[in-house]
């Protein structure tokens, strides 16, 4: 019988590192098949809940954040890329690529989740934003990013119109803070083990493994009693 998993996956969609690690966890997950039952539920985390709508140059953005040169800035992106296409993601986030406002997105997702697309979305937002280089913080671009994946348009162009899911998302991350968590992707498996970072698929599949074994021995022995 396989081990079922709750698995939250605390991320944002302007974070490169989640799409590494996102990739990879699902290439563990499938590597380990029907051993492990899994529930993946997209949390959200805005690493930059004050930016403007029109966004910012991404070199321009982390050499202001980290205090790094713009060289180095695009040094550290080059990295990320060849990471990104180890898992077998085309991350395109190269000169004039830009930051934008992800609040909007988070909602959309909190929808999704309803409607059963939620990991569809997780995706296609991924790749839009950085293989298209779409701007997420556009209302008309996220609802065809909606549709794309199967999901009512009209529907979604109401909710972006509206307050719809801001609150709950607000009150999620307020709940990923009070969880301590600082920097993503943060993965926490039945609420109590936590995978930090975009960890290779190696990595992802021994903690799974390990966390599933841990699981089955809790419920043996509660069993037993």
């Amino acid at each position: 019988m396989a081990t079922q998993l709750k698995i939250d996956f605390v991320s944002d969609i302007s974070c490169p590192w989640c799409v590494v690690g996102l990739r990879n966890m699902e290439t563990a997950l499938a590597a380990i098949g029907e051993e492990i039952e899994p529930y993946i539920r997209f949390e959200p985390f805005e690493l930059n809940p004050d930016m403007p709508p029109e966004g910012m140059d991404r070199a321009d953005y982390f050499a202001t954040k980290y205090r790094i040169s713009p060289d180095e800035a695009k040094r550290r992106g080059g990295e990320i890329q060849a990471r990104a296409e180890e898992a077998g993601f085309t991350m395109n986030a190269g000169e004039g690529f830009r930051i934008y406002n992800t609040f909007d997105a988070h909602r959309l997702l909190e929808w999704a989740m309803e409607e059963g697309k939620q990991r569809a979305l997780k995706h296609a937002l991924f790749t839009a934003y950085f293989t298209d280089g779409k701007n997420m913080g556009d209302h008309e671009t996220l609802a065809e990013i909606a549709e794309s994946v199967g999901l009512d348009g009209v529907q979604a162009r109401e909710i972006l119109a509206g307050k719809d899911y801001a609150g709950h998302v607000r009150q999620s991350q307020s709940h990923q803070r009070g969880r301590g968590i600082q920097s993503v992707p943060t993965i926490i498996v039945n609420g109590e083990y936590v995978i930090n970072g975009g960890q290779p698929p190696e990595v992802f599949e021994k903690a799974f493994r390990h966390i599933a074994g841990e699981v089955a021995k809790s419920e043996a022995a509660a069993e037993a009693v």
